[in-house]
């Protein structure tokens, strides 16, 4: 009876955690102006500016403000490993850039497009480039749909009518699927401290094939565009991770997550960094 009403209890407290953080992730992103009488919100006064103040000395490399958020939660420490799916160019719109060039980390750069292989092989020598399509069972064929030449090719995805939708499909490619516990399974990778993830609405079927409790990354940046977003917070709910809220509100299109037990503790723990990328 004990191990049932505790199952009961676990179950509820998962619901409970999920439809909290659901409700709250919306109410942020649609938070009406701090106050009446000014039309700045408060992530306009509070948030990415201060974040432009302290950071905007050097240049930014993402799209939004991820290099930043990143920079933010790591305290600009050095030598980290990140795993960066959907890394696509080596340098533009990179949420890793900054951190190989000037804080002197590695990691696993995951894209299907093979074009962005060189760029790596010759600005990013500590990168490792992975041309494979991430998804939720390895060697099972897919569509991958590119936007033609001259087009954002960056936004690339699995998702036929995002694609259709944003750009227009150039082409499109049958590429085998790899599942991302494989990939590091294959790279040798047990832990790592950042887990970069922006591929297009198909961040829930790469995340089906990711074992994240084994691996345990302190921080998780995820693009989460509304179609997706509620599969994003119930997936990380259901393995103890929680959003990082003071980010909510200067980025809406990205999710940022960590370890529910990091979330009470004052200071990232000294093993949270110095990993290395095998060799």
């Amino acid at each position: 009876m004990g191990n049932v009403r505790q199952r009961r209890f676990d179950t509820l407290e998962l619901v409970l955690v999920s439809t909290f953080s659901a409700v709250v992730a919306a109410a942020l992103v649609t938070a009406r102006p701090w106050s009446a009488g000014t039309t700045r919100s408060y992530a306009d006064s509070e948030t990415e500016s201060n974040y432009a103040a302290r950071f905007g000395a050097t240049p930014r490399y993402s799209t939004h403000a991820e290099e930043w958020l990143i920079r933010d939660f790591f305290r600009d420490r050095r030598d980290g490993v990140f795993v960066d799916v959907g890394a696509s160019h080596f340098r533009d719109n990179s949420n890793t850039y900054f951190l190989e060039t000037s804080l002197g980390w590695s990691g696993l750069a995951i894209d299907a497009q093979v074009e962005y292989a060189a760029g790596y092989a010759q600005y990013r020598p500590r990168t490792r480039y992975v041309t494979v399509f991430v998804s939720d069972r390895s060697d099972a064929p897919a569509s991958f749909f590119v936007p033609p030449l001259g087009k954002n090719r960056q936004i690339a995805s699995g998702q036929e009518q995002f694609v259709k939708d944003t750009t227009g499909i150039g082409e499109t490619r049958i590429v085998p699927t790899v599942t991302l516990d494989d990939i590091l399974k294959r790279e040798g990778i047990e832990r790592f401290d950042l887990l970069s993830l922006d591929i297009e609405l198909f961040e829930p079927k790469a995340l089906a094939g990711f074992d994240i409790e084994r691996h345990r990354p302190a921080l998780v940046c995820v693009e989460a565009h509304l179609p997706v977003r509620q599969q994003l917070l119930d997936y990380f709910a259901r393995r103890h991770y929680v959003t990082v809220g003071k980010y909510l509100r200067t980025d809406t299109i990205n999710l940022y997550f960590m370890p529910i037990d990091r979330s009470i503790e004052p200071d990232l723990p000294p093993e949270v960094l110095g990993h290395t990328l095998p060799h």
